[in-house]
């Protein structure tokens, strides 16, 4: 088989074999097909896209190029849930604990934060002492007893879209949507759960800013799901503005907490009870939507998602104790009030922008090696539809002291806002539903 054949039959316009898709996956993990042959084959991706069968195909060989979790020894249908990515998105913190508080089995195997945004590995290791690289014997041994275990993803998953994606990222083909779609199914799939619930983002603070590529990324990665044999479901949501109003990563698992204590924003409580109720259908562990939002709103209500966070954190050796005192969490050298220099109402909020504010204040990475001070972060205190007047507080910076970073991150922040003197409406945060029978719009 010829690799030049292959990549100019792409080039073309034409379909790959499952077999072409195949030999290029494997030679390239194998040594045999060089960096500058694959990129060529990615380029060719990029301008002539990929059919439904070819995705499925390309995502299988990314799958099958590493290690496959087997969690047959865990009792009842496992679900995942994967969030394309977004700011001040702790969604994972709270849905999590409750879906498994409600009947469902959550086995989810996680990541670090990528790009602007945040990632749920870096926000649990905010607990104190709680372990996130588990053996696979522990994960599901946990799994078994309690129901749920959030763990990091480990490097042996899908190697080759590791190699992929750093190729990607350096040729300008990262946003193709048969690309990034095979990347994140062959990494759900090898973690071996028998159902994901996708949470695709759309707007200024998502990697899919247009809801037209959104809502193909979903419908190519609830097709993969279907030519794999697996439940997919996926919501696209709005990630104009930042989710809730914490941005970072203590404050974040503050404020994940605060929503299984009834406390929570709207549009996060919103969020979990729409996400959780896709996941316990998905788990067959109800039978109809309105069982499945009845039963996560009560144990929303009673605090039973609480408890079972406060088992999570036990069972990965946490300090449950956060729970009832948020101040054991990391604290911040500095509380910072960010003043409006605006009246009106707030009428939008470049999420994009606030995810890098808090990035410059520290509550990220510059570059993967780099330690994130898990105390930073960024409290909205105004989000859009609020009324501002000037010398009120928009947000609050939680900072490590460091004038430099303060003054240019507050830069970027107010930049970020816009008022109007008219109100306006909250925007629509769930937009659709994709699932193998089609678009459903909410």
């Amino acid at each position: 088989m010829s690799v030049y054949e292959i990549i100019k039959k792409k080039r073309d316009g034409l379909e790959l074999t499952q077999k072409e898709i195949r030999f290029l996956i494997d030679g390239f993990i194998d040594g045999q097909i060089p960096d500058y042959q694959i990129t060529a084959f990615l380029m060719a991706v990029y301008f002539n896209g990929m059919c439904a069968r070819e995705c499925v195909d390309l995502t299988m060989a990314m799958t099958d190029s590493g290690d496959q979790v087997d969690l047959s020894a865990i009792q009842g249908s496992k679900v995942d849930k994967h969030s394309t990515g977004g700011v001040g998105d702790k969604t994972t913190l709270v849905l999590a604990p409750l879906v498994a508080a409600s009947g469902g089995i959550v086995a989810k195997m996680t990541g670090r934060e990528l790009g602007h945004t945040g990632g749920t590995v870096d926000k649990l290791e905010s607990i104190p002492g709680l372990q996130v690289e588990l053996s696979q014997e522990q994960f599901i041994d946990i799994v078994n007893d309690i129901h749920v275990s959030l763990i990091a993803q480990t490097a042996s998953l899908a190697p080759a879209d590791k190699r992929i994606y750093a190729l990607r990222n350096v040729t300008a083909t990262v946003d193709s949507i048969p690309l990034i779609a095979s990347s994140i199914m062959s990494k759900k799939l090898a973690a071996g759960t028998d159902g994901i619930v996708l949470d695709v983002k759309t707007g200024r603070g998502a990697f899919t800013q247009s809801y037209e590529d959104a809502l193909e990324l979903a419908k190519t990665m609830v097709d993969i799901g279907k030519g794999a044999g697996r439940e997919v479901v996926a919501l696209i949501t709005d990630m104009e503005q930042p989710l809730g109003c914490a941005i970072g990563n203590a404050i974040e698992v503050k404020e994940a907490i605060d929503t299984l204590r009834s406390n929570g924003p709207g549009d996060l409580v919103e969020l979990v009870k729409e996400l959780g109720s896709d996941m316990l259908l998905v788990c067959g562990a109800v039978s109809t939507r309105e069982k499945a939002r009845s039963i996560i709103a009560e144990n929303l209500a009673n605090h039973n998602g609480l408890h079972r966070l406060a088992d999570l954190i036990l069972a990965q050796e946490g300090d449950s104790a956060v729970l009832d005192n948020t101040d054991l969490l990391p604290q911040p050298a500095q509380k910072i009030d960010v003043i409006s220099q605006a009246s009106g109402y707030v009428s939008a909020i470049d999420a994009l922008e606030v995810g890098l504010a808090a990035k410059i204040l520290g509550a990220g990475r510059k570059t993967k090696d780099d330690a994130i001070d898990h105390s930073i972060g960024i409290y909205l205190k105004k989000k859009i539809g609020d009324k501002v007047a000037v010398g009120e507080p928009l947000a609050v910076f939680y900072s490590d002291g460091d004038e430099a970073k303060i003054e240019q991150a507050r830069k970027k922040f107010l930049a970020a806002y816009t008022f109007n003197l008219n109100k306006i409406d909250q925007p629509k945060l769930i937009h659709a539903r994709v699932t193998k029978g089609g678009v459903e719009e909410l």
